[in-house]
């Protein structure tokens, strides 16, 4: 795969990528992502400068030819432009759109400060998409336990033991898969794996009792391989054993979840990974700072967002108000008797021909005599109109 795609690759594209695998470390994987993004920028660059026929498909465009000086042209105003047109016309997800921001913001640094073919970079102070905030799916307490015991397959030990460690331990799928047996230790303090997170990052992780017997009772059946001699997971292919790969190990997380019924909940292997880091905070009591470094992250905010609170804790905290068992009073509402008074409160007063006063002649069917009744817009001496039922006299004005 990496042959087919280097030599699509521009000259100064395949520099940035040698750079990405040999200087920054990072993985084959990585340096293909890194491609996969790029390649879209570059199809989009000669789309816009019209280098490619109208009826050429966007996957079919070559971009071994973009010339530099397309980039040269390149500035933060174009930049916000081909955002937009990784939303409008290739329909990219918020998180599609933000790491495809964060690789060209990469390159762009490294044509500017590393092989210095740029004397600016126009990309300097462009803004991540701001992503949206959603809580991590994960698996409760009780779905965990009822995944591990509904396991079953020709490879029984082998699947056990890797859903196991993902979500006893929280690893990434690569990390998993690049296990070999020279990872596993074991002393009088315990047991531990050495893992190889993100940019070769070297951690070692402790394991508990059920990792360990997991470990012990797959590699006492663990075939033997004269090919691949290290790899912990083996799968056999092509009537030879090789590493398990990462989309391998996918397809027998999914398998096991469809198998105990919890196929629909939309979990995939990271999920694991997310279940195990809310399980040790939530029951294991674990220090957010600890939990950090088990998962092999780099910042704290990273780690935080498996701090949520469980629905049974949002549960617990509704019914703690002190007002979580006040009900509604049974008694009739005082306004239900008073609902005479409160429409012709609410509307003026009604204009009759009322005869004059005879005690006030003169004055309009306006007065001061003592109301009737609360109930009666009529005077109780006069039979004028009262100007408000809440006034217990009327206040009469001269015409």
């Amino acid at each position: 795969m990496r042959t087919e795609y280097i030599n699509d690759c521009p000259e100064y594209l395949k520099d940035f990528l040698r750079y990405v695998r040999v200087v920054r470390n990072h993985t084959e994987r990585t340096e293909e992502a890194y491609y996969t993004d790029l390649r879209v920028f570059l199809r989009y660059l000669k789309i816009i400068h019209e280098d490619v026929s109208e009826d050429t498909e966007f996957n079919e465009i070559s971009i071994a030819d973009v010339p530099l000086d397309y980039i040269r042209q390149f500035t933060l105003n174009n930049a916000y432009e081909y955002m937009s047109y990784l939303n409008d016309v290739r329909k990219n997800s918020n998180a599609a759109r933000s790491r495809k921001t964060s690789s060209l913001r990469r390159f762009f640094d490294y044509l500017h400060n590393k092989s210095m073919v740029l004397e600016t970079n126009p990309l300097e102070h462009l803004e991540h998409p701001k992503p949206a905030k959603r809580l991590p799916k994960f698996l409760e307490l009780e779905q965990s336990q009822e995944l591990l015991e509904n396991i079953d397959s020709k490879n029984q030990e082998r699947d056990y033991c890797i859903i196991t460690l993902f979500l006893n331990c929280g690893m990434r799928l690569s990390e998993l898969a690049g296990l070999n047996l020279s990872d596993y230790a074991k002393s009088k303090s315990g047991a531990t794996l050495r893992l190889f997170g993100k940019g070769q990052k070297e951690r070692i992780v402790y394991l508990n009792q059920a990792c360990i017997e997991a470990l012990d009772t797959y590699i006492k059946v663990r075939p033997k391989s004269s090919v691949e001699t290290n790899a912990i997971f083996l799968s056999s292919h092509a009537n030879h054993l090789t590493r398990l790969s990462t989309r391998r190990i996918q397809r027998i997380v999914d398998d096991q979840l469809k198998r105990a019924g919890l196929g629909n909940l939309g979990i995939s292997v990271h999920k694991l990974r997310h279940t195990c880091a809310t399980l040790m905070y939530e029951y294991g009591n674990v220090d957010v700072m600890v939990l950090k470094d088990i998962l092999g992250h780099v910042n704290l905010a990273t780690t935080e967002i498996y701090t949520h609170l469980s629905d049974k804790d949002r549960r617990k905290a509704a019914e703690s108000s002190p007002l979580a068992n006040m009900r509604q009073s049974k008694k009739k509402s005082a306004f239900a008797s008073r609902g005479t008074i409160i429409s012709w409160w609410i509307s003026p007063p009604r204009r009759l021909s009322p005869p004059q006063s005879a005690l006030a002649p003169g004055f309009p069917a306006l007065c001061r005599c003592p109301p009737r009744s609360r109930l009666s817009p009529f005077c109780a001496l006069c039979t004028s109109t009262r100007t408000a039922v809440s006034s217990s006299r009327c206040a009469p004005t001269r015409d």
